[in-house]
């Protein structure tokens, strides 16, 4: 008679197999997070100006449709800007 082979079924991952995931993905975290926060510098940095850039163009219309210049709390008080962007207009100056 023929001896039947033992056959073993190993399910799932060895606890060296698991960590070497895990230091992979600590890696890459490491990588990548600094590169993250130079790109918020930048995007900060553009939406300031395109905050500024929202109000001197209010400023532009307020000036046209009833000929003076407004200050940034006449903007506020007509509705011309929001607060978030008077708010942030007044934090980048």
């Amino acid at each position: 008679m023929k001896k039947k082979k033992q056959q073993i079924n190993y399910k799932g991952f060895t606890l060296l197999e698991m960590l070497v995931v895990l230091l992979i993905i600590s890696v890459l975290i490491l990588l990548f997070v600094p590169n993250l926060s130079k790109h918020k510098e930048g995007v900060d940095k553009k939406g300031n100006e395109a905050i500024v850039k929202i109000v001197e163009t209010q400023i532009d219309l307020y000036s046209m449709e009833k000929n003076q210049i407004p200050t940034v709390d006449q903007l506020l008080k007509e509705e011309y800007i929001t607060q978030e962007q008077y708010d942030k207009y007044q934090a980048s100056k």
